[in-house]
């Protein structure tokens, strides 16, 4: 089984969830970063512009990209191994909505992707709330959320793994 963590950024209004980057990262290292040419600056909030949008590359960075090569590089991504894959987000729900959404409807989802996220919040909980590495400086840009998802992830399954007696 692979695990992918991942972050998304989005603008939400309460009726539409806007992708702005998508990060992600995988248990032997590997990293996806991209961020969607098709957002609307405007319609951010003052908070998304403050803690994300200002920290954003500039728009020459290759990672940039419209909505479809994203969608394409994040399924090239997902799909690289070999058998399944988990999909693991800290509060996943929107993060699956949005990531899903580059696709269209739901059922429009390609067979090799996850129905869903499974949530590493909720696993957190489930083991006690233990004590977490403080958030990287760069919190809120989808990478490094990306890759503090998975120092979480050690952290949380460790424990998991102790109550439910699997050393490995």
């Amino acid at each position: 089984m692979a695990r992918i963590f991942y972050d998304c950024e989005f603008i939400e209004d309460g009726t539409t969830i806007d992708l702005i980057s998508l990060g992600a990262v995988d248990e032997q290292g590997r990293e996806f970063y991209a961020i969607s040419r098709a957002f609307d600056p405007m319609k951010a909030g003052p908070w998304v512009r403050k803690n994300v949008l200002d920290k954003l590359p500039p728009s020459s960075d290759p990672a940039w990209c419209s909505r479809l090569q994203l969608r394409e590089d994040f399924y090239a991504f997902v799909t690289a191994g070999p058998g399944e894959v988990e999909l693991w987000a800290w509060n996943a729900p929107y993060d699956h909505v949005v990531v899903a959404q580059l696709w269209g409807a739901m059922p429009d989802l390609p067979r090799a992707l996850p129905r869903y996220t499974r949530d590493l919040r909720q696993r957190w909980e489930d083991v006690g709330r233990p004590e977490l590495p403080p958030a990287p400086p760069d919190a809120h840009d989808a990478l490094a959320d990306a890759r503090h998802n998975l120092v979480k992830w050690k952290v949380v399954d460790a424990i998991w793994r102790e109550r439910m007696g699997d050393p490995e």
